[in-house]
């Protein structure tokens, strides 16, 4: 029995040590959140947005620069009051994805 019990031990510091678990973020690796390209025109809505997005100032899952033309790269959004590519409502708990808002180097990390 101590056996074993020394064997867990041992395993489950190997798995600390060596194999750190990531946290899984809900967008891919080319910047998709449920088939929805995470840039372009953004428009805020208080219900039913595409996305519920809660803004955080740290371990966000996007970071996000406000820009006012060409939106076209993962992380660079432009507000509109319409012809929006997806819309956002904003959240206090339980966000679909967290932002930070950057002046620089938008995207996921």
């Amino acid at each position: 029995m101590l056996k074993i019990m020394r064997m867990v031990c041992v395993c489950l510091v190997l798995l600390t040590v060596g194999g750190g678990v990531e946290a899984a973020t809900p967008i891919n690796e080319a910047g998709y959140f449920k088939n929805i390209k995470l840039c372009g025109k953004v428009r805020v809505v208080r219900w039913n947005g595409d996305i519920k997005v809660q803004i955080v100032n740290s371990f966000p899952d996007l970071r996000v620069k406000v820009v006012d033309s060409f939106p076209d790269d993962i992380g660079e959004w432009k507000f509109v009051e319409y012809g929006e590519n997806f819309t956002v409502e904003f959240v206090d708990s339980f966000p679909d994805i967290k932002i930070e808002y950057v002046e620089s180097f938008p995207g996921v990390e």
